[in-house]
């Protein structure tokens, strides 16, 4: 269950972290603005980490796909991959990191993959009560129930190769189209749906 605090806010927002990082991505060349289209979120079995994705269309018509992790402190060996900090007013200083470099990303979309699962349902607290909140849009793994997931304390290694981002982590390699739309293969596969429309596989995973 992911949940939202209602009329919280961020400073800077996701959209303003986000556009300031995009010009050093070789995946997001020339985009110089983005509009939110939808995202999913995973659930840190822990509790402690913000796991979501969010798709984005650019200026010139792409939707990018961009995993973002948040945390109440920093991630060791990760200062790269940090998107930026934010002010949450409910939450405090969050470090927001490229989720492919964050060992609970890859662990929570392994799991997802590999179990056949979905993303967490959103809800918001309102007046006392938790509502549930629409998905904007839905993933699905096409993995079964009860499939063993690896644990995954670490990610080993992020390669972009043009629209895919392979990450190396324990045993297993998750592919990922940053522009989604591109060709991903694996044994095993994350498809999704936004508005009605088939986006395709988003990740794949080989073991």
């Amino acid at each position: 269950m992911g949940f939202v605090y209602f009329r919280a806010t961020l400073d800077p927002t996701k959209q303003e972290l986000l556009e300031a990082w995009l010009p050093s991505r070789s995946w997001a060349s020339g985009v110089t603005s983005v509009e939110k289209l939808a995202e999913y979120r995973f659930d840190d079995p822990a509790g402690e980490v913000g796991v979501e994705t969010i798709l984005w269309r650019t200026d010139g018509g792409a939707v990018l796909q961009v995993p973002f992790t948040y945390r109440a402190a920093r991630l060791a060996g990760a200062d790269d991959f940090l998107v930026g900090t934010t002010d949450h007013s409910a939450l405090g200083s969050r470090w927001v990191y490229d989720g492919c470099a964050d060992p609970i990303w890859a662990s929570t979309v392994a799991t997802a993959i590999l179990t056949g699962g979905t993303q967490a349902q959103m809800v918001i607290e309102r007046d006392g009560e938790l509502v549930d909140v629409p998905p904007r849009m839905e993933v699905r793994g096409s993995g079964s129930p009860g499939a063993d997931v690896p644990p995954l304390a670490s990610v080993d290694a992020v390669t972009d190769d043009g629209p895919i981002t392979t990450i190396a982590a324990g045993p297993l390699t998750i592919s990922l189209a940053r522009v989604v739309g591109t060709p991903v293969e694996g044994e095993a596969t994350l498809t999704g749906s936004a508005g009605g429309q088939d986006l395709g596989v988003l990740a794949a995973l080989r073991q």
